[in-house]
């Protein structure tokens, strides 16, 4: 049985921000493994020639001048049309000689998105300090909060299908785009197939524009806002757990006040646990309504893609 695809179905997305050192080789090394593919470079503002590098080396060059690998890959993903895309950044850290497998992966059927992971085999100086931790400790926190497996939340080498492609109300400006992609399709129910492949390092003078901290907690920001909008009713109900029990530890002496006494001597406790008393039931009731809208928008999500598959 033949393929579904062929490598003229594919394109090729290589987002670019100051890449100079190493596209040129990416896009080579891409027309050489998936022969017949369209490459594009997106260059997000570059100043030292990366467009001119990778023009001359045969991709399709187009600008993307909103900042931010999130607004790129936005650009991205509404400029290109095709059957199939991959995805990888323009770095030469993922190998482009893994590309066929990745496709063929995607071809067997059965996935939306194919991501290729780097945790299982990457070079000494691949990660670095405190990043391949922060990998592990968002790709767990996702699996406990949606109830799937994830391995590598934050790859940037994937292929996805153009309908996943088309429905992805991406929002991230910056780079935690990828977990985002991530959740976007854990909530949506898309299935996630991943493929372990190997991670090396930049060459010498090439940086890494991720910044540690300040991109971790916009990760973990990303994944707070995709829980309580997806799975409002959880998220709702805990709250209001935690709102009881402290309207339950602030209430319980001027309880004990009113029973001995009679009297409620502590009053401004008093009026601290009715309050949160009250916020406690209003959560869940939020969350309740919440839930509906939800499941109201994940119904109507499932008939835009009968819709989107059947032109």
């Amino acid at each position: 049985m033949g393929m579904r695809y062929d490598y003229s179905d594919v394109a090729v997305l290589i987002p670019c921000f100051n890449e100079a050192l190493t596209v040129g080789k990416v896009v080579a090394e891409f027309k050489q493994h998936l022969p017949g593919a369209a490459i594009y470079v997106f260059d997000n503002n570059s100043t030292d020639g990366t467009a001119a590098i990778a023009q001359s080396s045969g991709a399709v060059v187009i600008g993307s001048p909103r900042q931010g690998k999130g607004h790129v890959i936005r650009h991205m993903f509404s400029r290109v049309e095709s059957p199939l895309y991959l995805m990888v950044d323009g770095d030469d850290t993922y190998p482009a000689s893994e590309a066929p497998q990745l496709v063929r992966e995607f071809d067997r059927g059965g996935a939306d998105m194919v991501v290729a992971t780097r945790i299982a085999d990457f070079e000494d100086s691949a990660f670095r300090k405190l990043h391949r931790f922060g990998n592990h400790l968002v790709a767990r926190l996702i699996s406990v909060l949606f109830g799937v497996r994830t391995t590598d939340v934050m790859s940037g080498y994937r292929v996805f299908s153009r309908e996943f492609v088309k429905s992805l109300p991406l929002l991230s400006g910056g780079f935690e785009v990828e977990t985002e992609m991530t959740l976007q399709a854990v909530a949506k129910g898309y299935v996630i197939r991943e493929i372990p492949v190997h991670y090396g390092s930049r060459p010498a003078g090439s940086q890494s524009k991720l910044n540690t901290y300040s991109d971790g907690l916009l990760v973990l920001r990303a994944i707070f806002l995709i829980f309580k909008d997806y799975k409002p009713l959880v998220f709702f109900t805990a709250l209001s757990i935690v709102l009881a029990l402290l309207s339950l530890l602030c209430g319980w002496g001027p309880v004990q006040d009113y029973l001995t006494t009679g009297l409620v001597p502590r009053f401004p406790r008093a009026i601290l646990a009715a309050a949160l008393g009250i916020l406690s039931a209003i959560s869940i009731g939020v969350g309740m309504i919440l839930d509906t809208l939800a499941k109201f928008h994940r119904e109507n999500f499932e008939l835009w893609k009968k819709l989107l598959n059947s032109r």
